[in-house]
């Protein structure tokens, strides 16, 4: 176990130097590490692999790409999303000015996955750096050499000494690291780690963002592109194995065109490559608990009425995609998230049916609406009870840098990219400044009787449908009153 104080006091000695920094000099610190990450971009890859089992092309696709494309949007862009924020003052507020600003807030704790374990702990770790805080970084100790790459390419950035600090270990050290008091908890993992978290958090009143799983539904419509849909589940099923917590986990076919669909899919799933060659399509699921829940999805499944759609095959910790049809949500693999190859299949008939069968679920991180159709697909949208949504695609919509990705329900609390990503890590202080010049303000003592008749006749003003001319009269005899405030 390290000595937790020592990490926290070099912590906030780094920070009262980093958050003095102007934000241009803090995109040019990003900027440097995003050179330096194409600069090993091989290497990179290869220890993703190593750590996680991913396929190249996954860790290419997963980690790197979305990384980087978050670091180039926020170089661009975070100079704008920090500065001053100027608001709208009312006429009771005369004479004002008002904005928003935002400070750094100290020291952010970063609990990551070991999923997607480059994304997921240098995406937050640029946020909360770029908004000026020092950064602890707990790596999964599943993925451990993946969290020491990035503390290594953090000091050949040139990223002052103990900005950014990598603690290796497991459940003990989080939870000492929670002890520490952070100013800010930032973890994406397992709702039932998040729920800990969240509870050691709260004896100190540390803010959380909690970016928790999900049980990701699509819904294909009889109006879809149904052979492009295809495509989209295989991939939005199994890619990496289904381990992604925006996998999907759900498929909803409209009747109609349900048994195509099926016999489609089929014929496409068997031709995927699972393996850990560079070609391979996506290769071995990481832990046995893993493996262990996809045997008892399936299993709960078949002895409730369940049809297998494909063979079950495993070797060792490969496990080949698996898809069912003849599903119902009295099953384990329709309610509890599953984190690996497992894809049921059920039907709909309505617009209304399909929603509630989307929304029949504790969890609410990300959904896919098919239909050629536009209006209606954003019409399902709207109903959703998710945190993101996707149309006539799948996963890659938390790829874009603008928008905010964050989980409701039992998929967690707090966004991050886009401007939210800047402002989650910031102290947002909203501040007013009155320029008036006079002795005092109708608000201040003392209570008069002649005040709260005034204080009246502003409200009737201010609050009600008086014509014009009354509310004029009203001002006219307030004036007297007021000229003795000057």
């Amino acid at each position: 176990m390290p000595e937790i104080k020592p990490i926290f006091d070099a912590a906030r000695a780094a920070f009262i130097q980093w958050g003095g920094e102007n934000i241009s000099e803090r995109v040019a610190y990003v900027s440097a590490l995003r050179k330096v990450i194409v600069k090993n971009l091989d290497s990179i890859v290869d220890c993703i692999s190593e750590d996680t089992g991913k396929v190249n092309m996954e860790a290419l696709n997963s980690d790197i790409l979305p990384t980087l494309e978050m670091m180039k949007y926020y170089e661009k862009y975070a100079p704008r999303i920090l500065a001053p924020k100027k608001k709208k003052t009312t006429l009771l507020f005369y004479n004002h000015d008002a904005y928003v600003e935002y400070k750094p807030m100290g020291v952010v704790l970063i609990i990551a996955p070991w999923n997607c374990p480059f994304q997921l702990a240098l995406v937050p770790l640029v946020s909360a750096l770029l908004a000026g805080n020092a950064v602890i970084l707990k790596p999964s100790e599943i993925t451990p050499k993946v969290g020491d790459l990035i503390g290594a390419l953090c000091q050949e950035a040139g990223l002052p000494k103990d900005l950014v600090q990598v603690v290796q270990g497991g459940k003990d050290v989080g939870e000492a690291l929670i002890q520490g008091r952070p100013d800010k908890i930032f973890f994406t993992g397992s709702g039932a780690a998040g729920k800990n978290i969240m509870a050691a958090a709260a004896k100190n009143l540390i803010p959380v963002v909690l970016e928790l799983g999900g049980k990701d539904p699509m819904i294909v419509f009889e109006d879809a592109d149904i052979d492009r849909a295809v495509e989209a589940a295989v991939y939005g099923a199994f890619a990496h194995g289904g381990q992604f917590c925006v996998a999907v986990e759900r498929l909803y076919v409209q009747e109609p065109v349900l048994e195509k669909f099926v016999s489609k899919i089929i014929k496409r799933i068997i031709t995927l490559n699972v393996g850990t060659a560079y070609d391979c399509d996506f290769g071995p699921i990481n832990t046995q608990d893993q493996i262990d829940r996809i045997e008892e999805q399936v299993q709960d499944a078949l002895a409730k009425g369940a049809t297998l759609l494909t063979d079950i095959i495993k070797q060792g910790s490969l496990v080949y995609p698996v898809a069912l049809k003849n599903v119902n949500h009295d099953m384990k693999l329709m309610k509890e998230e599953t984190f690996g190859p497992l894809l049921p299949i059920m039907s709909f008939k309505t617009e209304e049916e399909a929603v509630a069968l989307a929304n029949d679920s504790p969890y609410g991180l990300n959904a896919s609406v098919w239909s050629r159709d536009t209006k209606k697909a954003k019409r399902v949208v709207s109903q959703l009870e998710t945190g993101n949504a996707y149309i006539n695609d799948v996963i890659k919509n938390i790829g874009n840098p603008d928008l905010p990705f964050g989980g409701v329900k039992q998929s967690g609390f707090g966004k991050y990219h886009g401007a939210e990503g800047l402002h989650t890590f910031s102290i947002e202080t909203a501040v007013m400044v009155n320029k008036n010049k006079t002795k005092r303000e109708i608000n201040w003592f003392p209570y008069t009787e002649e005040l709260a008749k005034t204080v009246r006749g502003l409200i009737t003003v201010l609050y009600t449908d008086l014509p014009l001319r009354e509310k004029i009269k009203i001002l006219l005899r307030m004036r007297r009153f007021i000229k003795t405030l000057q």
